[in-house]
């Protein structure tokens, strides 16, 4: 009772009116309501009713109705709930079907324990109800099941007509592909040659939701298998791309170190030259310096000769200046050979550009399935196909007998490649470009 009353509360409870589904409806966005709910909400937005859409009170994302030109109180008549929630319903519901007594005995005002519950009959028997069950003819090949042990019998769910609100829905209309109820199949099918009750039609149905749930199962196998593929692909891709981004980073390094040194010889050869020539400038200052020392001690002499009273003294200071001996003093050439007049650096903005731009560390190559043409070559054939992959490995496994089945691909930007098969994998190799 505690999980019934749980799952009532969380997942079978309408958040418009909070009572449990009445003919609940599941909306495109897997909302699920009481039909009435849902088409009473629906009826107070003009937006609905203007597109011709159920619209959902949660996340209001309209639901196509599949007849619009019905009432609208009919729109949700069409629209089935889940099967998650009709399961809940059907067995925890306030409908789902009590097996502890006997229905039969509870119809007659006695409560007597069942022990056995009738599949075709919906019913549930104590040991005196079900020994009258299998002596009428017409339910003793029903097929019962033990109550002993723990058992929860869900109820069977009985779908009403959307047009005769009071019958349900019996028939199967092969013609036309519908079920409908008594009524219906005297108004509306009949002209048609292929109306059978649905319950004679379950062994057929079933019999071909089993195939269907085998093919099903092989396509899930076949994914499962695609996915395991592609799982240790990921490894290997992984692998090859670590691979791939250390030779990237190795030829960065390479080109970074080959840079470094072209500027390391420039920088070594700037200051081997800019050193010859501050120690020329250096020199041509000391040089200077001295000059300048030994003019101011000829401008001093000249002053103390002015000075002198020996008339004598004046004359041959005369005479020295006079021959050039003054200027002459300290007096060095500063034009030397091979002196540097001036350093600069000439650089090509555009041609480092140039160079920078040109430089290559490598190039990624992107090889698309849709782009591969392959040729498959056997020993006298020659068939194209547009196909690569798995479907490449299977044309490849089935070459005439050749040992080593191989094909060409070619992608669309013309690269060619050679696809050989070697040990159940295929080999890929680059073989030209048509470029």
């Amino acid at each position: 009772m505690a999980t019934s009353q749980k799952l009532e509360e969380h997942f079978l409870t309408c958040t418009i009116c909070t009572d449990v589904f009445d003919n609940p409806c599941t909306l495109v966005c897997y909302h699920t309501f009481c039909r009435k709910c849902v088409v009473n909400y629906t009826k107070t937005k003009p937006e609905a009713i203007s597109a011709k859409s159920l619209l959902c009170p949660f996340c209001i994302k309209m639901t196509k109705v599949s007849e619009p030109g019905r009432p609208v109180e009919e729109w949700a008549d069409d629209v089935k709930p889940s099967f998650v929630i009709q399961g809940l319903l059907d067995s925890f519901g306030p409908g789902s079907r009590d097996t502890t007594n006997c229905t039969c005995c509870h119809a007659e005002g006695e409560t007597t324990p069942a022990s056995v519950w009738c599949s075709v009959c919906d019913e549930t028997l104590c040991d005196r109800c079900a020994r009258m069950h299998k002596r009428f003819p017409s339910t003793r090949h029903h097929d019962v099941l033990d109550l002993s042990g723990e058992v929860n019998i869900a109820r069977k769910r009985k779908v009403m007509c959307s047009e005769h609100k009071d019958e349900c829905v019996k028939f199967l209309c092969k013609d036309c592909k519908k079920v409908t109820c008594q009524t219906c199949c005297v108004i509306y099918h009949r002209k048609c040659e292929s109306v059978v009750t649905l319950e004679s039609e379950l062994p057929a149905l079933k019999s071909k939701l089993l195939f269907d749930k085998e093919n099903i199962r092989q396509k899930q196998i076949l994914i499962e298998k695609k996915v395991d593929t592609v799982k240790s692909n990921v490894m290997t891709e992984k692998d090859r791309y670590v691979q791939m981004e250390s030779k990237i980073k190795s030829s960065g390094r390479k080109a970074r170190e080959t840079i470094t040194l072209k500027a390391n010889e420039l920088l070594d050869k700037l200051k081997e030259i800019s050193e010859r020539h501050i120690e020329q400038l250096n020199a041509d200052i000391k040089s200077g310096e001295i000059s300048v020392q030994m003019y101011r001690q000829q401008a001093e002499l000249i002053d103390q000769t002015l000075q002198s009273e020996c008339d004598m003294d004046v004359y041959e200071m005369y005479q020295g200046c006079d021959a050039g001996d003054v200027e002459d003093v300290g007096h060095t050439d500063l034009k030397e050979k091979g002196r540097i007049a001036r350093i600069t650096l000439r650089q090509d903005s555009d041609k480092l550009s140039r160079a920078v731009d040109d430089l290559q560390l490598g190039e990624i190559d992107v090889l698309y399935d849709s782009d591969i043409l392959v040729v498959l070559q056997s020993q006298n054939n020659v068939v194209h196909l547009t196909e690569s992959g798995q479907f490449v490995r299977n044309l490849l496994t089935a070459g005439d007998g050749v040992d080593h089945p191989h094909g060409v691909c070619a992608d669309g930007r013309g690269h060619v490649y050679v696809c050989e098969l070697f040990s159940g994998n295929i080999n890929v190799f680059t073989c030209s470009d048509t470029k």
